[in-house]
């Protein structure tokens, strides 16, 4: 071997010892941090939640938002869950802000990104938040306005939440054809693995791989358009309660309506699109109508990603023709995580008890958008293995044995699915609807039919009661808020306990 080879080749393992240890650090890092969140969060300790995702930042020097998106997100929700309303929607202001990626975003950060993925993994990039994640962030944040008694400010959050709805189809088509033509350009001016990646994807061998081992995507059960129902639903409850027109009612019973068909067995549903719809055509009166009292639950804890490690076929180009090779790949998968059991009732001074219906769950929400995501996902997986694939050939000729083990080593290192994600969304949410009880209390029901605790309905047209509990282990945070946004919110867990009516008046 001459000098200058010698040279290269330790340069060259300096590399794959740089990269194979900042990959390492990180997604541990990452892991440790979602797990410390995690067993935060399932207890209900929002505050050691909010510790685990804390950062430090830099006085007189803004937050790198899109660095600390992931952070961001979860601080929101246990701001939320805590009563601090404002810091909330800073919180989430902040993530809206390293989320502009969704709308527009500059070539160079994407290239470059876009490199460390492929030459690395996915773990490698800023968080990259699902479009979902983008309209729950919106809704969360009108909830934390409409909490604060700011009515203007919720409606502009559920309209961006709506709009972000919209818009979402449109996004990834333009994000797949991005893709291609990334391909296709790659191809034209570098050759080689361009191919070797569209031709890999397409090969029976290589789909019949994935099939097996990650399940076929065209039988997902999805959502027929993308929809974050929750959001939508309560979009329509928003501006069923706020509206000054006739436009605004038809923006309710459009929502209402939309949410109603994509679950027509929902009974809480049908009602509440009728309704609506009754208002906009001047059938029901608001002026007859009793006051109305919605429970929204939000119910156990949302999927969470897991790494699904197989060989695959590469189609590899040589001299004298193109030759098949089995390599490694990691790709993300969501599984489903606990829900509490069953629902919740609310009973009204007669005794009457009206339980909470599923309206949506965030599992089909989050396979819809993956199933526009996954080409992406895959292509990003296997253009990375057969770089590495190609790297393992050409050091393994050039330096032997030796050059062969620290490609191997490198290979092993940094073939990792990005298991990154926001885990404060819940299983799924029920909602139900009653008039207001005369008396003004309201008892709240868990599920099993026993007395979580009462809550305290004022006197007005329209209120929300907030209901989330992650698990049966943590108390469920009830947030009582005007529809209106005439008032603040009251704030209580239930079952209450010496210790968590303490927390919960220090926080008022």
């Amino acid at each position: 071997m001459t000098g200058n080879c010698l040279r290269a080749f330790l340069y060259a393992v300096m590399a794959i010892v740089a990269a194979a240890f900042v990959s390492g650090c990180s997604s541990f890092q990452h892991r440790d941090q979602l797990a410390s969140f995690n067993a935060a969060y399932a207890a209900g300790n929002y505050d050691t939640a909010l510790k685990a995702v804390s950062f430090d930042v830099d006085k007189g020097k803004p937050v790198d938002s899109e660095a600390h998106l992931l952070e961001l997100l979860h601080q929101g929700e246990m701001y939320r869950l805590t009563g601090r309303y404002d810091e909330s929607t800073e919180a989430y202001d902040l993530a809206e802000e390293g989320m502009k990626y969704l709308d527009t975003e500059g070539f160079l950060k994407k290239a470059s990104e876009g490199f460390m993925a492929v030459m690395v993994n996915d773990s490698q990039r800023d968080y990259e938040a699902l479009m979902s994640e983008a309209v729950l962030v919106n809704t969360y944040k009108g909830l934390a306005f409409l909490a604060a008694g700011n009515s203007a400010y919720a409606r502009i959050e559920f309209n961006r939440a709506n709009e972000r709805t919209r818009r979402a189809v449109d996004y990834f088509q333009k994000e797949i054809a991005e893709q291609q033509a990334a391909l296709k350009k790659e191809a034209q001016t570098k050759g080689g693995n361009a191919s070797i990646v569209r031709n890999s994807l397409k090969s029976e061998g290589f789909q019949a791989a994935v099939n097996n081992h990650y399940g076929d995507t065209s039988r997902w059960s999805v959502y027929p358009d993308f929809i974050v129902p929750s959001s939508t639903y309560l979009h329509g409850l928003y501006f069923l309660a706020n509206a000054t027109g006739g436009g605004d009612y038809e923006r309710a019973a459009t929502s209402l309506k939309r949410v109603a068909q994509m679950r027509p067995e929902s009974a809480v549903l049908k009602a509440d699109a009728s309704l609506a719809t009754s208002l906009a055509s001047g059938e029901q009166s608001l002026a007859e109508l009793p006051p109305q009292v919605w429970v929204v639950y939000e119910n156990g804890l949302g999927p969470a990603l897991q790494e699904s490690r197989f060989a695959v076929p590469l189609i590899l180009a040589r001299e004298g023709g193109p030759s098949f090779v089995y390599f490694g790949i990691a790709l993300p998968k969501y599984t489903e995580r606990a829900a509490v059991p069953g629902n919740i009732g609310m009973m009204s001074d007669t005794g009457e008890v009206i339980r909470t219906e599923h309206i949506s769950d965030m599992g089909t929400v989050i396979r819809t958008e993956m199933k526009e995501r996954f080409a992406g996902v895959l292509t990003r997986a296997v253009s990375s293995a057969v770089i590495k694939a190609v790297l393992q050939r050409e050091v393994a000729e050039q330096f032997g044995a030796i050059g062969q083990l620290g490609a191997f080593v490198f290979t092993a290192a940094t073939t990792r699915a990005d298991l990154r994600g926001w885990q404060a969304m819940p299983n799924h949410w029920q909602a139900a609807r009653m008039d207001r009880p005369e008396s003004g209390k309201l008892t709240l029901l868990d599920n099993r039919g026993g007395v979580l605790g009462d809550v305290d309905i004022p006197q007005q047209p329209f209120t929300l009661v907030y209901v989330k509990r992650p698990t049966m282990q943590a108390p469920a945070t009830v947030i009582t808020m005007d529809l209106q946004g005439g008032s603040r919110a009251t704030f209580v867990r239930l079952p209450q306990s010496p210790k968590a009516q303490g927390q919960v008046s220090s926080i008022q």
